[in-house]
């Protein structure tokens, strides 16, 4: 057993723990799936054998997935968010979760078909919206409210306006 880290992220999922700890896996730098928990006995929603636990990485947190059952769902109140350097990597990550069966919201948030909440902000708009010149601040904010995905030109574009 490897060293347990001191704070975990623990999502309940109904069944699909393993196939969204590959997927975040396959999605993110330095994530990583770890070691695969099987149930030693029948328990609510499982049987002996089933994969209980997953423990993984993403973009280096120490993250773990329990297939607890259906009893209990995943909000917007729980997100990860994602700091993206550029458009690419803002338009790779959101399309990665909203193009394998996710969906879309508003302000750059999206969930994972899992249900697991994103937010892939870019730099540049948390830059904008912390502006020191607050009525650029407050068109990068109003610009931000009208998108999903977030559009740094359009951001840019809104602070640059007097």
């Amino acid at each position: 057993m490897t060293a347990l880290a001191r704070n975990t992220i623990c999502l309940w999922f109904d069944r699909d723990a393993e196939a969204a700890a590959r997927f975040y896996a396959a999605t993110f730098p330095d994530s990583a799936v770890g070691a695969i928990h099987r149930a030693p006995g029948d328990y609510p929603d499982g049987q002996q054998g089933d994969v209980l636990v997953v423990e993984f990485t993403v973009l280096g947190l120490p993250c773990m997935g329990l297939n607890g059952g259906p009893a209990f769902r995943h909000s917007e109140a729980f997100s990860f968010q994602v700091a993206t350097a550029d458009q690419a990597e803002t338009d790779r990550y959101w399309n990665a979760i909203v193009g394998h069966g996710g969906q879309e919201s508003a302000c750059g948030w999206c969930k994972d078909r899992w249900g697991i909440s994103w937010q892939i902000t870019p730099v540049q708009l948390t830059r904008a919206t912390t502006h020191p010149d607050r009525a650029a601040a407050k068109r990068a904010f109003d610009a931000m409210m009208t998108m999903r995905k977030i559009d740094i030109a359009a951001i840019e574009a809104a602070v640059a306006r007097r």
